[in-house]
């Protein structure tokens, strides 16, 4: 058995560095160009650099997307693109085009892992991208537990799979209906998401069928959290969690309680239990429900949402600690959402478990005793006596 590595998204530097410290051994980011995160902040070079050395200070990795399909305009750039990569000391790129692959194994010293774009889902396909000089493949979505299990017992190669997130309504990344509707390419990274739509749903005839709702065909999202056991002892390399855009909320949430469970069972195997408490957890960070998708061969209706469903915003992230000073016991708050004096919340953090708090007076910035906390990113003051740290975090109690 060997223990997976627990990969998280990174937005941005601030959800690297919230993903690393809340327990992900390796991130993955997307660059200033030729990656599919066109809606997403993106990291600039000089930013990569910074989060690849507080990475590599915690003995952890960062893995950067060039995973786009090249257009002949873009060739071009490729080259000084995979060169500055290499100079910075990205621990691996994630690819889907061949032209990417060779480029950087042949004039590059960079790793090359197999996006998930690629639909990458039979043992011939794995053989024929690691000839290629492929170091890893990201499996997609579709894989089954058996097809998993036969690609690693006849391919010596690397495999990450994901175990937490979004799903596509067909092969991932390959949907041209955004295309189509709203000429923003799924393929380039701009998906407008059109299975989330709501549509009219029509017989032979073309007339309107009438139900309670209107018709969609959302997937729900993925979690593989019961069975992450059997995931380690199929020995897979990494366990991937979705999400460049979400929230240091929904990274720290997910991380952690992934990282529990990986470290429960590869620590105590034999007296393991799974602890449902996780699940309630991760549905608080989370608008949609969740699944195990493909993975034990069962895709049906209750994989997807057809009649309607409801994506209410999570409120729970009250605040983050940005300062906690020992000898005063005083807390430094940043707020997220609303609270006030009297509310009973939760503080969770990479280090300790979650304390139970009642918030029993407040102050502002400058030192003003207030009753409630409503302005966006308002600071602070809290006299917390429990030892808590830098970047912990304070949500509503369940």
């Amino acid at each position: 058995m060997i223990k997976p590595e627990l990969l998280a998204p990174a937005g941005d530097l601030e959800r690297l560095k919230i993903a690393l410290r809340y327990g992900a051994d390796a991130v993955y980011i997307g660059g200033p160009s030729l990656n599919l995160r066109a809606n997403a902040i993106n990291f600039t070079i000089d930013e990569i650099k910074e989060g690849v050395d507080f990475a590599h200070k915690l003995g952890k990795k960062v893995y950067v997307t060039v995973n786009i399909i090249l257009h002949n305009e873009e060739l071009v750039k490729i080259d000084e693109y995979l060169k500055k990569l290499d100079q910075i000391k990205v621990d691996a790129i994630i690819v889907s085009d061949p032209v990417i692959i060779k480029e950087a194994l042949e004039k590059t010293s960079l790793e090359v892992h197999l996006s998930t774009q690629t639909s990458t889902l039979n043992i011939e396909a794995c053989k024929f991208w690691k000839d290629m000089g492929v170091k890893r493949i990201v499996l997609g979505r579709e894989c089954t537990k058996e097809e998993i299990k036969e690609i690693k017992d006849n391919v010596d190669i690397e495999l990450e799979t994901f175990i937490h997130g979004a799903m596509c309504a067909g092969y991932s990344g390959r949907c041209v209906m955004s295309n189509f509707f709203t000429n923003r390419d799924a393929n380039r990274g701009g998906c407008s998401q059109i299975c989330r739509w709501d549509f009219n749903l029509l017989d032979e005839n073309f007339n309107n069928i009438k139900g309670d709702m209107p018709f969609t065909f959302c997937s729900k999202d993925l979690s593989m959290l019961r069975y992450i056991p059997e995931m380690i002892d199929m020995n897979i390399s990494s366990f991937k969690i979705e999400g460049r855009m979400r929230s240091i909320y929904y990274i720290a949430t997910v991380v952690s309680i992934y990282r529990k469970v990986i470290d429960e069972y590869c620590n105590n195997k034999k007296s393991y239990e799974y602890n449902i408490l996780y699940e309630n957890e991760l549905r608080r960070c989370a608008n949609r429900d969740s699944v195990p998708q493909f993975f034990n061969g069962v895709y049906n209706e209750e994989a997807s949402y057809y009649n309607g469903r409801i994506e209410v915003s999570n409120q729970d992230f009250l605040g983050i600690v940005i300062d906690y000073d020992k000898s005063t016991k005083i807390a430094t708050i940043e707020q997220r959402n609303y609270f006030k004096k009297g509310d009973i919340v939760e503080i969770f953090g990479p280090n300790h478990e979650t304390i139970e708090y009642k918030i029993d007076k407040i102050l502002d910035e400058d030192g003003n005793i207030i009753d409630i906390v409503r302005h966006p990113k308002q600071i602070i003051k809290l006299e917390i006596c429990r030892n808590i740290e830098k970047y912990d975090m304070i949500r509503k109690k369940y």
